[in-house]
């Protein structure tokens, strides 16, 4: 898959530095401030690549007449779900084998897809990190545990392929999980989770998912995936609409006591 101009941007800036050390040299920590000029040899190089990615984000991609939301006030992350949606799509053709399971960061997606004309600046915007896909191997009882740590870190992190209800009360609550068609989760069956680098490597306190085996990087990041997707339903002349609600069902006195840290399950 050819990488997007951002990537090779990133990753130019990355190794520039590192090319132009000595196997001697010694590291230094130099503030960036104005009074730093630009290296010109490195502005050349950069130059065409930067006006290369301005030039792409006006570019058009698929309508989403309603527009696709991350949610407020113990509303579902409905962004995230989508996004969710297209990872365990996207991850299947990698690895040839089903994907059961995949889970991402709300606090990831930083931008709301507004109702209208979505460009490749709107997706940039959305997710402006080099995350990468990676799939792993869970248990039934790994994946249940990990919709447990995404439940108390943030009131659910968004998921793709379970459904999630709590009942009771903050004080005595029962979490359900299963998978998204109702049926029972087998608590042994080894099944393949695709997540993030991020996430795998310990971030956002979903430790369960540093378990994971048989981790395979894919290459691909989580923005040129949204990208692909996006541009697929275009030329197909489909319309970009948000997932359906239902994934996560928790009551609101639980919601609360979770963001006031006094949630225990």
């Amino acid at each position: 898959m050819k990488p997007s101009p951002a990537s090779a941007l990133v990753a130019l800036l990355l190794a520039a530095p590192l090319a132009a050390q000595s196997p001697d040299a010694k590291a230094e920590v130099i503030p960036v401030t104005e009074a730093i000029p630009d290296d010109p040899e490195i502005q050349k190089v950069i130059a065409p690549l930067a006006e290369e990615i301005r030039a792409s984000f006006g570019q058009p991609l698929v309508q989403a007449p309603q527009g696709v939301f991350r949610g407020r006030r113990g509303e579902e992350n409905l962004l995230g779900y989508w996004v969710s949606d297209v990872m365990r799509q996207a991850a299947q053709p990698l690895v040839g084998a089903p994907v059961r399971f995949a889970i991402t960061n709300g606090g990831g997606l930083r931008a709301n897809l507004r109702p209208g004309q979505l460009k490749v600046g709107d997706i940039f915007e959305l997710m402006p990190f080099e995350n990468e896909l990676v799939v792993i191997e869970l248990t039934g009882a790994e994946v249940i545990q990990v919709v447990k740590e995404g439940l108390l870190r943030r009131g659910g992190e968004p998921c793709s392929g379970v459904k999630v209800k709590v009942e009771g009360t903050p004080q005595q609550a029962t979490l359900i999980v299963t998978w998204e068609d109702g049926t029972p989760i087998d608590p042994t069956a080894v099944v393949k989770v695709a997540t993030t680098d991020y996430l795998y490597g310990g971030g956002d306190s979903i430790p369960t998912l540093k378990k994971g085996r048989k981790p395979f990087t894919t290459g691909v990041t989580l923005r040129q995936m949204l990208l692909d997707q996006c541009a697929a339903l275009g030329k197909a002349g489909k319309d970009l609409l948000p997932p359906a609600p239902g994934r996560y069902i928790v009551p609101v006195p639980i919601l609360e006591a979770i963001r006031d840290k006094t949630f225990k399950l």
